[in-house]
C-alpha cells in the first residue's frame, strides 16, 4: 500500500484559490499516475483530475475544467491540485489516489475503481 501525505486544504470564499498537495511517503512518485477525487457531505466521491506519470497528461471533471489544474514536481516526490475561483460547490474532503503503475490517465475524470492506494484526505470549504 502506497502512502500519501496531503496537505494545503481550508477554508476561502467564493471566488478563492487554495492549493492542495500530495507527497509520496517511501516511494517514487513519478512511477504513478495521480488522480484526485474528492466527497461532499452526503454525495459519492467523484474524480476531480488526473495526471500520467509517462508524459504529464492531465485530464479534468467538466465541472472543475478551466479552474483547476494538477501539475507534477518530480524532485519533490509531489502533486499539486491548484484550485482557482472555487464555488460552494467545490466543498467537500480532497484525496489523491493511486492506481497500478501501468495506467494511463482517461480523457475525462478518472474513475474510482482504477485506483488503490488513497491519501487520507484534506477538506476544503468554500463559503458563499
Amino acid at each position: 500500500q502506497l502512502q500519501f501525505v496531503q496537505s494545503g486544504g481550508g477554508m476561502v470564499h467564493s471566488g478563492g484559490s487554495l492549493r492542495l498537495s500530495c507527497a509520496a511517503s517511501g516511494f517514487a512518485l513519478d512511477r504513478y499516475a495521480i488522480g484526485w477525487f474528492r466527497q461532499a457531505p452526503g454525495k459519492e466521491r467523484e474524480g476531480v483530475a488526473c495526471i500520467s506519470s509517462r508524459d504529464g497528461f492531465t485530464s479534468y471533471a467538466d465541472s472543475v475544467k478551466d479552474r483547476f489544474t494538477t501539475s507534477r514536481d518530480n524532485a519533490k516526490n509531489t502533486v499539486y491540485l491548484q484550485m482557482n475561483s472555487l464555488r460552494p460547490e467545490d466543498t467537500g474532503v480532497y484525496y489523491c489516489a493511486a492506481p497500478d503503475p501501468m495506467y494511463y490517465c482517461p480523457d475525462y475524470a478518472p474513475n474510482i475503481i482504477d485506483f488503490s492506494s488513497w491519501g487520507r484526505g484534506t477538506q476544503v470549504t468554500v463559503s458563499s
